[in-house]
């Protein structure tokens, strides 16, 4: 039954959210959690999975102890107690995608727990997120729906691939957020953002949340805002929803303004909300419902038998702790100063999760607005067409850096330089092959260049007359004759020189 909808900033007026986040993120260890399996993605189905993955009996779960160092430095970057003995669980329930029918996770003892975030929103405001805890736990497998809309209503039938089960997560719960209005969705998208950071920086994960590395699963409730001059905090919370599996910052966004659009009807009618899980659908920005929410006692949470306790010595912990990257708003401060770049370069740079091309581009050679300038300008435009992300363009650091070396060094301009770039992209090569290849290299021929200029001034007299005149600036259209004949590899500025030396005039 659809529901209409009250406007975002309606439903803020007349009711204060409350939201949570539960952030799933896949380490990128070598091998699953619980088992030698490869964890790569993109593999052939089923071909990543074996009797402890896949659950079958007799099979004996090992702990992956590069995950758990994965999961305590995740949890030490999030200001987290790292307990000195923590157990895993059964969680148990059926779900097509979970051969064994129980998910090992972390119940009541998680190995990381009470922590907090910074996370600076756009305009500088910096909010504290508490974290609840940070537990480990591994994946399930995934499942694809055939037929239909996609999704599993309507589908002709689905596919399972356990390539993914036994893949190493930590799950990042926070606690409840409240305060903060309207800016409940900018919040929201700032601390996964900043949590996707984090990981990246660690180095644990590769943080892509288009094939789920990271991926978020959004609480929200409303509850009637207190009369003026009232405690807000007296007011219970409402009931919540639970949307799944939310894989981009923008929708991350999108989902909070529609279940807060949602509920908000409904309470605005006198209608109750349903405490549930909801499926989000990114084609119509909606959510739709999914099943029922299970309370902890549903699973039936008890010790996992095969495996030992996690007891991390503190002389590890405190070694780990050493390894600790900058906090990501830290970062992006003092890169912003020593790149020299202006707020709302910044900015663009950060809105485009382009830091770490910059920073690699920087460590290849390039100027920060050398690298600025490739990355937000010509790959920004490709990408864009491409509907792709920039770290996903048939580019790398190094090529840009190179490419912006030739065209320091003279050998290319920067119109010959972006058909290098088209080369590069297109497979053919690195920027010096492609300018090799292509015979894209500035003409620096002088008699080359003064044949082409006289040819032009002959073509124009009426323009060589304006030069005569005194007119100089009329030069500017025989250069744009010579750069057409030369197709774009003369020198400019040396074109001009000639032409004015041609005219009989100084510049």
């Amino acid at each position: 039954m659809s529901t209409a909808l009250t406007s975002y900033d309606e439903a803020m007026e007349d009711f204060d959210p409350v939201f949570g986040i539960e952030v799933h993120v896949e380490l990128n260890t070598k091998t699953k959690m619980f088992c030698g399996c490869a964890n790569e993605f993109g593999a052939e189905p089923n071909t990543q999975v074996c009797p402890v993955c896949l659950g079958l009996p007799g099979a004996m779960p090992v702990t992956n102890e590069k995950a758990v160092e994965s999961a305590i430095r995740l949890g030490l970057a999030l200001g987290c107690s790292i307990r000195e003995s923590s157990r895993f669980a059964r969680k148990n329930y059926f779900y097509p995608d979970l051969a064994k029918d129980y998910q090992i996770s972390q119940y009541d003892e998680p190995t990381c727990y009470e922590g907090s975030l910074d996370v600076v929103l756009d305009d500088g405001t910096v909010v504290q997120i508490g974290i609840e805890r940070a537990h480990m736990e591994e994946d399930a497998g995934k499942n694809t729906h055939v037929g239909g809309s996609g999704g599993i209503q309507g589908a002709d039938y689905s596919l399972v691939d356990y390539n993914r089960g036994g893949v190493p997560l930590v799950e990042i719960v926070t606690k409840p957020i409240e305060g903060m209005g309207s800016r409940t969705a900018e919040v929201a998208r700032a601390y996964v953002a900043t949590i996707r950071d984090i990981v990246r920086g660690l180095g644990i994960s590769d943080g892509r949340m288009d094939q789920g590395s990271v991926r978020a699963d959004v609480n929200l409730s409303l509850r009637p805002k207190a009369p003026a001059g009232d405690d807000q905090s007296a007011v219970p919370f409402g009931k919540r929803s639970e949307t799944k599996n939310v894989n981009s910052l923008r929708a991350i966004e999108k989902a909070i303004h529609f279940e807060a659009g949602r509920q908000a009807a409904l309470l605005s009618d006198g209608k109750p909300v349903h405490q549930e899980t909801r499926h989000w659908h990114e084609d119509t920005e909606s959510t739709t419902s999914g099943r029922s929410k299970e309370e902890a006692e549903d699973y039936r949470y008890f010790p996992e038998p095969d495996l030992l306790p996690v007891e991390p010595s503190r002389e590890w912990v405190e070694e780990l702790r050493g390894t600790i990257p900058e906090h990501p708003a830290k970062m992006r401060a003092r890169l912003k100063d020593e790149w020299g770049f202006s707020d709302l370069e910044m900015r663009d740079v950060v809105a485009a999760d382009a830091i770490p091309l910059l920073i690699a581009t920087v460590e290849a050679g390039a100027s920060p607005q050398a690298a600025r300038k490739w990355w937000m300008g010509e790959l920004a435009r490709v990408a864009n067409e491409q509907e792709t992300s920039l770290d996903a363009l048939a580019v790398t650091p190094a090529d840009v850096a190179e490419l912006q070396s030739l065209v320091d060094s003279g050998r290319i301009n920067d119109k010959l330089a972006r058909q290098a770039l088209q080369g590069v992209l297109a497979g053919e090569g690195s920027p010096t092959a492609v300018v090799e290849a292509r015979g894209l290299e500035v003409v620096s021929d002088d008699s080359a260049l003064e044949k082409a200029v006289d040819e032009a001034l002959a073509a124009q007299p009426d323009v060589l007359q304006k030069i005569q005149d005194g007119k100089v600036q009329a030069a500017g259209a025989i250069v744009g004759a010579v750069m057409k004949a030369t197709r774009g590899q003369a020198d400019a500025g040396r074109v001009r020189e000639i032409i004015l030396q041609r005219a009989g005039v100084e510049g």
